[in-house]
C-alpha cells in the first residue's frame, strides 16, 4: 500500500480492498462492514461490495492528519490487498456529491437530482450478493 502521509489537506479517499482468496465471501463481507463501521476511522460516506471478488470499495472523508493516519494504519483487513487513493475534486462529503452531479451533467447531459428521483426496482438479492460475491 502506498503511503498517504504526503497528503496535508482535508479530502476524500477512495479505499479499494480485496480479501485473500481463502476467505469466504460472507466473511469478507462481514470484515469489510466492520472496517467501514469503525468509528475510530474517518467518516465513511460511501461503500459497496464486489461481485466476482471478495472485497469492496469505500470513500472516507479525512479532515485531519490524525484521521488520515487512522485510515492508513487501520488494523482491520489484515493480509488484504488495499489501495488508498486521495481524490482531487472530492475535498469534502459535499464536494463528493457535487462531483457526481458535475460528472453526470458534463459528460452525460444528465441531472443528478433527477436521477435520484427515479424509482427503480431492486434487481436480484443484494444481501445474498454481498454474502456470496455472486450476482442473483
Amino acid at each position: 500500500m502506498r503511503s498517504i502521509s504526503h497528503i496535508k489537506k482535508p479530502r476524500c479517499f477512495l479505499v479499494y480492498a480485496l480479501a485473500p482468496e481463502h476467505i469466504l465471501p460472507s466473511e469478507a463481507n462481514r470484515l469489510f462492514n466492520e472496517f467501514v463501521s469503525d468509528r475510530s476511522l474517518p467518516l465513511v460516506i460511501f461503500h459497496d461490495h464486489f461481485i466476482g471478488k471478495r472485497g469492496g470499495v469505500a470513500v472516507f472523508f479525512a479532515e485531519t492528519e490524525e484521521e488520515r493516519g487512522a485510515l492508513e494504519n487501520s488494523s482491520h483487513l489484515k493480509n488484504w490487498s488495499i489501495e488508498i487513493q486521495p481524490l482531487i475534486f472530492s475535498y469534502s462529503p459535499a464536494a463528493f456529491d457535487e462531483q457526481i452531479a458535475y460528472t453526470l451533467s458534463a459528460y452525460r447531459d444528465t441531472e443528478w437530482e433527477a436521477l435520484k428521483k427515479i424509482e427503480r426496482p431492486s434487481y436480484g438479492n443484494p444481501r445474498e450478493e454481498a454474502e456470496t460475491a455472486e450476482e442473483y
